[in-house]
């Protein structure tokens, strides 16, 4: 018998189109076609919240910080706040895109791409508020390392300027990331669009035309990156809690500041692509691409990283306790029994208690479980961040100048506007790119086919949710 012929090395490396092939892409460009009237009301509503928190912005630079709810000594609140609970937001994408390709987690090609996006509208909105926590937006460029003709210098001392250096990169990164991965799903949906979409898929792609060359090059770019933002993980957040751990403020003055913060980050960034991607699959029939299978494995990272933290909740008393040091105990007792008691229990209630249902496999895989645990997880993250920063400042060694700290309106406003400016990216991108990284589920569904019959890729992870 003659043994078949070597493929051309210029050959497509992508199979022969086939039923799974033409579902797969049908199923994922379906959710770019038309938009409905609640789509356009919720972009309006978004649009229109970040139109009103720009106005509060501006409404601040003109009056100054005093309309802020700072109060002696108070002066970091709702904006650093916000600003921590972004950047762990951020962290979910590096996490699935970069470590778990490392590891070859097949199951993540269905959340990747949303989580990718996910990451770079939360550095992005994480940045806006470095410029209104200083108030005067206009001298953002001070924090820069750049020559000027004044010879001043930056501060390499200040918490602004790490965290300068560490969102600068890891934006960067993730953007990086971002595009690289998106370049053969555009060419799929190039080579299907017409109009103004097709010139803006045709731009984008680069040229892509599925060659093996292309294919190696574009492995090794992915490969790569994943090496390098594999780090940031651990450095970004660690960069945003030594903003605290390398002062002297009791509550703050910890060294396990910088792992307790990357736990924290990954476990409410996990939590926030739950709380996406659950009414973005019910709303454009994304199911057979994003299964239970793939809940129940997040679930399981939620659920370990809410351990993790759990047990940092407990080390920071045990430590306040064991230390005998009556500043860090008195910090302690007042986060539980003090003003902010409220906020802490909330804190422990939906971070360290609610996650442990996780146990069991049946709230696991349910879907209206996951996602109302899934907004309790942001919320106890947020105040999380406020119950560090708020009761830390608050209550400092010397009991004559202690203050309370309420948020005002504008603080408010403006933090419910970077929900929707989150909001607002993220909707725009659903209609203009493939939510759903097409070319890895290919990869997946091939990779099934040949392991597991006829069965479709989301029958088998249907049927292996089911058995396991």
């Amino acid at each position: 018998m003659t043994p078949p012929a070597a493929p051309s090395m210029t050959a497509v490396v992508s199979p022969p189109m086939g039923p799974a092939d033409s579902d797969i892409n049908q199923g994922i460009l379906s959710v770019l076609k038309g938009a409905s009237l609640g789509y356009w009301g919720l972009l309006l509503l978004a649009v229109t919240t970040v139109t009103w928190a720009a106005l509060c912005v501006l409404y601040q630079v003109y009056w100054g910080l005093g309309v802020a709810g700072y109060s002696h000594p108070v002066f970091w609140g709702v904006y650093i706040v916000t600003f921590v609970f972004w950047i762990g937001i951020a962290h979910a994408g590096t996490l699935i895109s970069a470590i778990l390709y490392l590891f070859r987690s097949k199951w993540r090609a269905a959340i990747n791409r949303s989580a990718e996006a996910m990451t770079v509208f939360a550095v992005l909105t994480a940045a806006q508020f470095l410029g209104v926590h200083v108030g005067r937006v206009w001298k953002s460029y001070f924090i820069l390392p750049y020559p000027n003709s004044r010879g001043l210098w930056v501060n390499f001392k200040s918490p602004l300027l790490w965290d300068t250096f560490a969102i600068s990169t890891y934006a960067t990164i993730s953007a990086v990331f971002l595009v690289i991965g998106l370049i053969p799903d555009l060419a799929i949906a190039r080579d299907r669009a017409t109009g103004w979409r097709k010139v803006l898929y045709t731009v984008l792609a680069l040229g892509w035309q599925g060659t093996s060359r292309q294919w190696k090059s574009h492995n090794r770019t992915v490969l790569h990156l994943s090496g390098l933002a594999t780090p940031l993980v651990l450095s970004v957040h660690s960069v945003v809690s030594w903003d605290f751990a390398m002062s002297i403020v009791p509550g703050w003055h910890a060294t396990i500041f910088a792992p307790y913060f990357v736990a924290g980050a990954i476990f409410s960034g996990f939590a926030m692509v739950l709380t996406v991607m659950i009414p973005v699959r019910r709303i454009y029939g994304l199911e057979k691409f994003i299964t239970p299978y793939h809940f129940e494995n997040m679930a399981r990272f939620i659920l370990l990283t809410s351990m993790i933290v759990g047990y940092a909740y407990v080390v920071e008393y045990f430590i306040a306790w064991y230390s005998a040091v009556e500043f860090e105990q008195t910090s302690f007792f007042q986060r539980a029994f003090g003003s902010y008691w409220v906020s802490t229990w909330i804190m422990i209630s939906c971070n360290a208690i609610f996650p442990q249902l996780l146990w069991f496999r049946r709230l696991r895989t349910s879907i209206p479980f996951l996602f109302v645990l899934s907004v309790l997880i942001n919320i106890g993250m947020w105040f999380e961040r406020y119950v560090i920063i708020i009761t830390g400042l608050s209550r400092e060694y010397d009991p004559a100048v202690w203050g309370q700290y309420t948020p005002s309106i504008v603080e408010l406003s403006i933090l419910v506007g970077s929900l929707a400016f989150f909001s607002m990216f993220f909707l725009i991108f659903l209609k203009l790119f493939p939510v759903i990284a097409i070319a890895e589920v290919k990869e997946y569904a091939i990779h099934e086919k040949e392991h597991a019959g006829d069965e479709t890729p989301w029958e088998h992870a249907h049927t292996y949710g089911e058995i396991h």
